[in-house]
């Protein structure tokens, strides 16, 4: 590595790493390996800006690079002028619910929704002054009054559910910015955020009939990437991370509902029934194949979601909605801990702490006490070598191959548990979705699940 790195930039991939997460800024500083699959999402968001929809399942072990991978995906769609929303699962946040955890994710996304411009988050007002500012220059231009403007170019959104709600929020916006009513500008950004909690708040603040809740998520999500095109943006890719939420919940209703739901995004995002607007979710294997409690339970997802049965021994097919992130080989590891090297150097390699011989010294040391899942799952593999590294740092008396004899490195099960989301009954039967036939409960003996012997 010979490219001079920002001491802040330094100081966020190293902390990032050496707590085990994703460092939001730097990820071209050790990015390595899995082309095949950066390329197949670099085509998705092609197909994102021309108009089209994109949907991708990415699927791959505790600690094997999902949620980096997922980071990556977010800046290039960044840089080819889109806007992108991202939120993780939890037990307070997930897909379809009654209780407002639904609305609680969108909101999630929301907050964490960037732009090239603010790639950390809070891009909401801008995006809306943005459309705002071009309204009232069009008007000045034409001889017209803003107002015009803007519900002739919001005509479009009409068509989406809440169609109208958002003209009318966006345009008491416009009537806040023209009169430097910042109370009024406050609340449209807190409609367009999820925030008002009952229908009352809402209609007293902006005259608005409805609100964002749990039911609409969905809709919200569309109806919002539809006004990101019209604010001048190339399209929206929304990614949603820890899907294997999902799979612990304990009530089978209530995930055969988050399902159905999936099932509705997959089949709007494949039949073409959405423009400019992507999903990308990332989840373990189990919580893709399990005929029990994953998506492959139910039958609707599995018929779409299954991969291509000639796409064996060695054979990939990346067109498919499923990318299964392959591990990295003992060489990208290998690359990988040397741009890390150049991290901690500054991009100086004058200034390496260790020399090349070892970086192998302590691969084999890694093997010797894991096996090979130290670079299947190189998280825990990544932590050490910073652990190692920073002592090196701040004793520099120290001999680096005695100190390697010393390095303790751990399997990672960072969340690989079975731990169970409790969920209370939902009172409403699922209903079928775009034509698919209602779930039959795989495990109408949940309370068996947490069996231990």
């Amino acid at each position: 590595m010979n490219t001079a790195i920002k001491p802040k930039d330094r100081d966020v991939i190293l902390q990032a790493l050496a707590a085990g997460v994703v460092p939001r800024l730097g990820l071209r500083h050790i990015q390595v390996g899995r082309a095949p699959e950066v390329g197949a999402l670099v085509k998705d968001i092609d197909r994102i800006t021309g108009n089209g929809s994109a949907i991708r399942f990415i699927i791959g072990e505790y600690g094997a690079g999902k949620t980096f991978f997922l980071h990556l995906t977010r800046l290039i769609a960044m840089e080819k002028k889109c806007v992108t929303m991202h939120a993780d699962l939890a037990p307070d946040r997930r897909i379809h619910a009654t209780g407002g955890q639904a609305r609680g994710l969108y909101a999630e996304a929301i907050r964490n929704m960037a732009t090239r411009t603010k790639p950390d988050g809070g891009a909401l007002a801008s995006i809306v002054e943005r459309f705002i500012t071009d309204c009232i220059k069009e008007a000045g231009q034409r001889g017209i009054t803003a107002d015009a403007v803007t519900e002739q170019r919001l005509a479009s959104l009409q068509e989406q559910a809440s169609g109208y709600d958002y003209v009318a929020v966006l345009s008491a916006y416009r009537k806040g910015s023209e009169e430097d009513n910042e109370a009024l500008k406050a609340s449209a950004l807190r409609w367009l955020r999820g925030e008002f909690p009952t229908k009352t708040d809402a209609r007293n603040a902006l005259g608005v009939r409805n609100i964002i809740d749990d039911h609409e998520v969905y809709d919200a999500f569309k109806a919002l990437a539809a006004f990101i095109k019209l604010a001048g943006y190339a399209g929206t890719l929304i990614m949603f991370d820890e899907m294997v939420n999902l799979y612990k919940l304990q009530s089978s209703q209530a995930r055969n509902q988050n399902y159905e739901q999936i099932l509705r995004i997959v089949n709007d995002t494949l039949q073409g029934n959405v423009q400019n607007l992507g999903f990308v979710f990332g989840g373990t294997p189990e919580f893709l194949m399990d005929t029990r409690r994953g998506l492959y339970s139910y039958q609707a997802l599995q018929s779409r979601l299954a991969e291509n049965a000639f796409a064996k021994n060695g054979l990939v097919d990346l067109s498919g909605p499923v990318v299964r992130l392959p591990s990295l080989t003992p060489e990208d590891l290998l690359v990988l801990l040397s741009n890390i090297r150049g991290v901690f150097a500054h991009g100086d390699p004058a200034k390496n702490l260790v020399p090349d011989e070892a970086l192998p010294m302590y691969m084999d040391h890694c093997n010797k006490r894991i096996g090979d899942a130290y670079f299947r799952t190189p998280r825990n593999t990544i932590k050490a070598f910073i652990h190692f590294l920073n002592v090196l740092e701040q004793n520099p008396a120290t001999n680096w191959k005695e100190l390697l004899g010393h390095v303790d490195v751990a399997v990672d099960t960072d969340g690989a548990d079975d731990t169970e989301i409790a969920d209370a009954p939902e009172p409403v039967a699922a209903q079928p979705v775009n034509g698919a036939q209602p779930q039959p409960a795989q495990d109408g003996n949940d309370e068996l699940t947490s069996l231990r012997l």
